[in-house]
């Protein structure tokens, strides 16, 4: 499961580039809806196809579902998207990296999972990690940093994915970490259609061209469907702390994956900042007594 979760900021941290393509021909919620609508019906199709749709679990824990729909899937891309429009990448990437912290310490309160010097350790230098990729070692940056009303939005952005991890844990004490995702994306895809409307882009969707259909196509699947059951089942079987740490490696790939794909550039400031958080990382994840977990990806959904 360890290994297995490198893959979700992967998936993610490409989905940062493919997304910033995607909104420049399709609005940003059309474009979330679409994604996340697609995603869903996979979804959807592979819990029939291998009967593992339990409407017992699911009435069990619908609030909790629901939660996880509302906050994780809906409010969380309606405030991430909105929120571009009123302030810089970098201040958005800032709020967003602390997300591993709240996670942590909102498990240790509520969850009561274990916080010890390793993880806390770990937490702190991969955080730090972040800020000089965010930064790209730059002081000045840090001392010209402003905040506007668009930083809200990344807040409560945050607040909505801390949340959403926090009700995973709970609910899957019940529910398989395909049929959590699965149902959850199905509610939170249906919120974002609703608010898609009021935009009125869906006419732009038959002019999108072949780049970008393509992107979405790699965000529905491996972005969204394969990443969100790794990260519910890493939730499931490691804890939220840990598995939140992995979070902290989004940034890293988002950005050589832009160098490489996108012509972004990348500076060594930002090499030393990628090479501490994956040393943090470590740390906080690793076990001096760990067993070794016979899975896969095909494992992951068959649950």
């Amino acid at each position: 499961m360890y290994v297995l979760l490198l893959l979700v900021p992967l998936f993610w941290g490409g989905a940062f580039g493919a997304a910033k393509h995607i909104i420049t021909e399709v609005p940003p919620i059309t474009a979330a809806t679409l994604r996340f609508g697609s995603a869903s019906l996979i979804l959807l199709v592979l819990v029939l196809v291998r009967s593992k749709w339990d409407t017992a679990a699911i009435k069990k824990q619908w609030i909790g579902l629901m939660g996880m729909a509302v906050t994780g899937i809906f409010l969380y891309n309606v405030f991430f998207f909105i929120a571009l429009k009123y302030t810089s990448a970098i201040n958005g990437s800032l709020i967003m990296a602390t997300t591993p912290v709240f996670i942590t310490f909102g498990a240790v309160f509520f969850l009561n999972e274990v916080f010890n010097k390793r993880l806390g350790f770990g937490l702190f230098l991969s955080l730090f990690g972040v800020l000089i990729v965010i930064f790209k070692g730059s002081i000045e940056t840090l001392l010209t940093l402003s905040f506007n009303s668009g930083d809200l939005l990344f807040v409560a952005a945050l607040a909505c994915w801390v949340i959403h991890g926090l009700i995973a844990k709970v609910v899957m004490k019940d529910v398989s970490s395909l049929l959590t995702t699965t149902v959850s994306m199905l509610v939170g895809s249906v919120f974002l259609a609703i608010c898609s409307i009021f935009e009125g882009g869906w006419t732009d969707v038959a002019t999108m061209s072949f780049q970008s259909w393509l992107e979405l196509a790699y965000m529905s699947i491996l972005a969204s469907v394969i990443a969100f059951i790794l990260w519910n089942e890493g939730i499931k079987q490691i804890g939220t702390s840990k598995s939140s740490m992995y979070m902290n490696l989004v940034p890293i790939n988002a950005a050589w994956i832009s160098v490489i794909f996108y012509g972004s550039t990348l500076h060594w400031q930002q090499l030393i900042g990628m090479l501490i958080v994956i040393v943090g990382v470590f740390i906080a994840t690793s076990r001096k007594h760990s067993k070794t977990l016979k899975s896969n990806p095909l494992q992951m959904l068959q649950r």
